[in-house]
C-alpha cells in the first residue's frame, strides 16, 4: 500500500472551559504524518455545521463559508440549508436552486468543491401525515435536481416523524426507494443520517437500508449520534433514557457508508483527544471496515474553544487516530 503524506497546519490550540479558563496552552506542531491507508482513499470535508453558532449569532456570513474553508486547508466542503433564510418571494424549489447556484459561485471563487449538502428545511419523510409526507419527497426531490445542477455528489437528510418503529420503517423504506429511484437518473447519491430519536438505532436503520437495497442509497454515519430516547420524548435536549453503542452502531452502520462519514466533536482534555468519543476505536473501525472517502469535520461547541481551532483539533485527533490505527 502507498503512504499518505498528510500535513497538519500548524495550529496553537487554546483549550477553553466554558468559565473561560485556560486548560491548556499547548502547540499543535506542524508535522508530515505517515498512514498506511492506500493512496487517495481518506480525504476531509468540512461541515458547515462547524459554524452554525456565528452564523447564527449574525457574527459570520453564511456565504463566506466556502472561503473559510478554503484558509482552513479543505477543498471539499458540506452546506447546511437551514444555516440560510428561507427566501419567501419565490417557491420553495426556486429558492433551493438559486441557493445551489450560489454556493457553486462561491465554491468556484474559493476553488472548494461540494462533498454533500445536509437537508433539514424539507420536511420529514416519515410523518404520519401521508399529504406531509409527500410534499416533504417533493421538496427533497428539489434538492436532488440542484445536487445534480451544481455538482454535489451527494445530498444528506433526515428519516424523521414516526417515533413507532413498524410505521417508521415502513414510510421511511418508501420515502427512499422513490427518491432513490429519482436520484440514481441524476447521479445523486442519498444519504439519511443517523440523526435522532430511531434513526440513531443502528439496527433500525440498517433494516431500513437493507430493504430498500439500491445502490445509491446508503447512510451518512455520524460518530456522535446514538440517543434513541430523551427524557419526555424531545428530539434534541433533554437527559438520553436509551443510548445505542456508538462502536457498534458506526460498525454497522459502515455497511451502507457511500463515501463520507461525519467526525463529530465538542470538548478535548489536555492531550487533545475527544472526552466522549474515542476517536483511535473510531478510526481502527474505518480501518477495518476499508472505509474509502471523506472524513467530515464537524466541531459544534463554540462555548469550548474557537470553531476554527476546534476544526482544527478534531482534524488533527482524526490523523493520529488513522496514525495508529493497523
Amino acid at each position: 500500500m502507498k503512504n499518505i503524506l498528510i500535513l497538519i497546519v500548524a495550529l496553537t490550540s487554546v483549550l477553553a472551559c466554558k468559565d473561560g479558563k485556560e486548560t491548556s496552552n499547548e502547540t499543535i506542531e506542524t508535522a508530515m504524518i505517515q498512514d498506511t491507508i492506500p493512496a487517495n482513499d481518506i480525504k476531509f470535508s468540512l461541515a458547515q455545521w462547524s459554524f452554525h453558532l456565528p452564523i447564527q449569532k449574525g457574527e459570520m456570513d453564511p456565504m463566506d463559508f466556502a472561503k473559510h474553508s478554503k484558509e482552513l486547508g479543505f477543498d471539499v466542503i458540506e452546506y447546511v440549508d437551514q444555516l440560510y433564510p428561507l427566501d419567501q418571494s419565490v417557491t420553495y424549489e426556486e429558492w433551493v436552486m438559486n441557493l445551489a447556484k450560489e454556493w457553486k459561485v462561491k465554491n468556484d471563487s474559493a476553488g472548494v468543491s461540494f462533498g454533500l449538502i445536509m437537508i433539514d428545511t424539507a420536511g420529514e419523510l416519515a410523518d404520519p401525515d401521508e399529504e406531509k409526507r409527500k410534499e416533504s419527497i417533493k421538496k427533497h426531490k428539489n434538492w436532488i435536481d440542484a445536487a445534480s445542477k451544481v455538482g454535489s455528489p451527494a445530498i444528506r437528510f433526515n428519516l424523521f416523524g414516526y417515533t413507532d418503529l413498524e410505521p417508521w420503517h415502513k414510510a421511511s423504506v418508501a420515502a427512499l426507494k422513490e427518491l432513490g429511484a429519482y436520484a440514481a437518473e441524476k447521479n445523486v447519491l442519498i444519504l439519511p443520517e443517523n440523526h435522532a430519536q430511531l434513526s440513531n438505532n443502528a439496527d433500525y436503520m440498517v433494516a431500513v437500508i437493507d430493504e430498500v437495497n439500491m445502490p445509491n442509497v446508503g447512510v451518512l454515519p455520524d460518530f456522535g449520534n446514538f440517543c434513541v430516547l430523551r427524557e419526555n420524548g424531545d428530539r434534541w435536549n433533554g437527559p438520553c433514557l436509551d443510548e445505542y453503542d456508538r462502536y457498534e452502531g458506526i460498525k454497522k452502520l459502515m455497511k451502507h457508508a457511500k463515501g463520507f462519514v461525519s467526525a463529530k466533536s465538542q470538548n478535548f482534555d489536555e492531550n487533545g483527544d475527544e472526552t466522549k468519543i474515542d476517536y483511535y476505536k473510531m478510526m481502527q473501525i474505518l480501518k477495518d471496515t476499508g472505509f474509502s472517502g471523506h472524513i467530515g469535520v464537524e466541531y459544534e461547541n463554540e462555548e469550548y474553544m474557537d470553531p476554527s481551532e476546534g476544526i482544527m483539533a478534531t482534524k488533527n485527533l482524526v490523523l493520529k487516530g488513522l496514525e495508529k490505527a493497523n
